[in-house]
């Protein structure tokens, strides 16, 4: 079983659980609700960028860099006249790796994208005002999910190194979960989620 095989498999319901929380949140009933969205994306991006910029992983991962998504959830916000909020403690900083699983989320994160952006459009909200970052690669979605998933497999990890990057996804999934019921709190649907 490759990298991302395991880390879909030992991370399916993590992910499942996610995708229920944040509909459950209706990020796209109204404006108001999209933009507390783009302030949980704030945070979890913010904690990503510097492993987007790390040096080892750009060596192995050619084009990482450029697939980091904070500045463009930042314009988003504000195009929404939003800003970012603060969560109690520190960011998780995630490392190798680790780091690994929270890239996989954040990749993953862009397939579903496509079906974010559609339900952005229908509350006015496109590329040019608030769904920048969700818009897709420009290789399309599946290839690049694809070239990503080589890209991560073809990393020479050990069984402990592995290991390591399932448990970080779960903490990603995790985190993410907590940011959206901080930013979310007093909602109705997310003290029922």
């Amino acid at each position: 079983m490759n990298t991302t095989e395991r880390l879909r498999e030992q991370t399916r319901t993590n992910h499942d659980s996610v995708d229920n929380l944040v509909m459950s949140v209706k990020p796209f009933d109204k404006k108001e609700n999209y933009a507390k969205f783009l302030q949980a994306q704030a945070v979890f991006h913010k904690i990503l960028e510097p492993v987007y910029r790390d040096a080892q992983l750009n060596q192995h991962m050619p084009e990482l860099l450029a697939l980091a998504r904070y500045d463009a959830v930042l314009v988003d916000l504000k195009a929404l006249e939003s800003q970012e909020v603060s969560m109690d403690g520190a960011l998780p900083a995630p490392t190798f790796p680790r780091a690994l699983g929270w890239l996989y989320c954040a990749e993953g994160s862009n397939l579903g994208a496509a079906i974010l952006f559609k339900e952005a459009k229908k509350i006015s909200i496109d590329e040019h005002n608030g769904a920048s970052h969700l818009v897709g690669h420009a290789d399309g979605r599946a290839p690049h999910w694809r070239q990503f998933c080589a890209q991560l497999n073809a990393l020479p990890l050990s069984e402990a190194e592995a290991a390591e990057a399932v448990e970080g996804a779960k903490e990603a999934f995790a985190y993410y979960k907590e940011v959206i019921r901080t930013v979310f709190a007093g909602d109705e649907a997310v003290a029922t989620a």
